[in-house]
């Protein structure tokens, strides 16, 4: 069975269907790129692994990751403690994104589409997820991108807010090539934007040397602080493939790891080392932070500019990823709309994080976003190295493979259960799980999801003949 009639792509007169579509067909090919979740054709693969250091690089550095390394010091840490927090969960956060982005390349194929061959039917779950998640990642960078992009021009929050969400969800629309080429200058520009801003720290800014947090709390404080900084990387985990799947099968695995882990940990790290050191200064509004600490003027303009254009670049990448999980559920939607579509609904959202207390909302809507992602990492690559073993060296055919899914239950067994077993650890504004709770706010909820996830799901699937196509 071909893969367009797993998923729902072509219908039975062979006619071209929403899931499929116009490609881009090499670099700068900024055309409406009109293909969805249909593997990408080895003759239409083009690049080089390089470009996953740019396009893992740019769209982190944000205000929303400066934001979250304000946390660590609002949480009564001191700054080295909070910095070694910071960079414990940015690594460990980064290895699972790095490591499913090398599958790109084997399969051309999408993160939440490959994750049919685990999931089967079921991928409507973590799909339905993956697009809901895709929507508040709009909400808590543009909640950011809007406010400076306001103050940059005199406009009420809610029209800067509208004016970015058009921007990116134009950028969307366009689709994979123009994400790439856009994150290759903006690679540039915002490193040289938040090295200024850094410079400017460096006068009359200094981090907490002491925190208010002592003995158990101090502890709770550092692993709420690494698992807050393990979402931010981690929440790339179903995007992964999203960015590698034009790149030839021949591309250099070893290569595409190191680059997407180096994008995503120097620039993770680095914006939230910003939000650690200026803690101080760099409040609930950013981006009048960034203006103030700036100076105001020429100096002030060029900060919140580039806090707007950093955003309009990472939710790009929430659209185009969203638009490709909206169909993976079975939305028979073309993608460039589905793209849109987040956007949309994203600034409702936007509005509602800036109406009251920042800070409480942004933590909540960051944690929950996240805490279905481990069990789906460790699902998919139970799977992915079953797999393997059974094709024993053979090139890997997703079309084939979908073909012949896995049950289902297994995984969507294993899915509700790392959930459901994550929840007493929990921590958040909204609810603070018994465990977190005798923890003194250790959130520990991510480590143990993945952990059951394995547990339930690898004996699970050992006991499941994998199916190998014949060629």
């Amino acid at each position: 069975m071909p893969l367009a009639h797993v998923s729902g792509g072509l219908p039975a007169d062979g006619r071209p269907a929403v899931f499929d579509g116009r490609m881009p067909s090499a670099p700068g090919d900024l055309r409406v790129e009109g293909h969805g979740i249909e593997p990408v054709p080895e003759g239409n693969r083009y690049g080089g692994a390089g470009r996953l250091f740019t396009v893992w690089f740019a769209p982190n550095l944000t205000m929303t990751g400066v934001f979250t390394g304000t946390i660590g010091v609002a949480l009564g840490l001191d700054f080295g403690t909070a910095l070694a927090a910071v960079v414990l969960g940015t690594v460990l956060g980064a290895l699972p994104t790095a490591y499913l982005s090398t599958w790109g390349g084997l399969t051309g194929t999408g993160q939440l589409p490959l994750a049919r061959l685990a999931f089967g039917r079921a991928v409507a779950l973590p799909g339905i997820l993956q697009w809901v998640s895709s929507v508040a990642w709009d909400a808590l960078i543009g909640l950011f991108g809007g406010d400076a992009l306001a103050r940059l021009c005199g406009w009420p929050f809610w029209v800067g807010v509208l004016v970015m969400m058009a921007a990116q969800g134009a950028l969307g629309v366009l689709g994979y090539e123009a994400i790439h080429r856009l994150q290759i200058v903006m690679t540039f520009v915002l490193a040289v934007s938040f090295a200024v801003i850094a410079w400017r720290m460096l006068d009359g800014v200094h981090p907490a040397s002491t925190g208010a947090a002592v003995g158990a709390d101090r502890a709770g404080a550092f692993v709420l602080t690494s698992t807050i900084a393990l979402s931010l990387a981690l929440s790339w985990a179903p995007y992964a493939t999203d960015f590698s799947r034009y790149l030839p099968r021949g591309t250099s695995r070893p290569r595409m790891f190191w680059c997407t882990l180096l994008g995503l940990v120097v620039s993770f790290v680095a914006v939230q080392v910003l939000g650690l050191w200026g803690a101080s200064v760099l409040t609930d509004q950013t981006a009048a932070g960034v203006d103030e600490l700036l100076g105001g003027g020429a100096a002030g303009a060029f900060g919140l500019l580039a806090v707007a254009l950093a955003a309009v670049c990472s939710n790009a990448m929430n659209d185009y990823s969203g638009s490709l999980a909206l169909q993976t559920v079975g939305v028979r939607v073309p993608r460039p709309v589905a793209a849109a579509l987040a956007a949309v609904l994203g600034f409702p959202l936007v509005l509602w994080m800036h109406a009251a207390d920042t800070t409480t909302r942004f933590q909540n809507v960051l944690l929950f976003v996240g805490y279905w992602i481990p069990g789906f990492v460790a699902i998919v690559v139970v799977d992915w190295v079953a797999r393997a073993r059974a094709r024993g060296g053979a090139a890997f055919d997703v079309t084939a493979e979908v073909s012949l899914p896995q049950p289902a239950w297994p995984a969507l067994l294993a899915f509700v259960a790392a959930f459901a077993a994550a929840v007493p650890f929990m921590d958040t504004g909204l609810y603070v799980g018994p465990v977190a709770e005798a923890l003194h706010g250790a959130d520990l909820s991510y480590y143990v999801a993945f952990l059951v996830a394995l547990a339930v799901y690898a004996p699970l699937r050992s006991r499941v003949r994998t199916a190998v196509p014949v060629r």
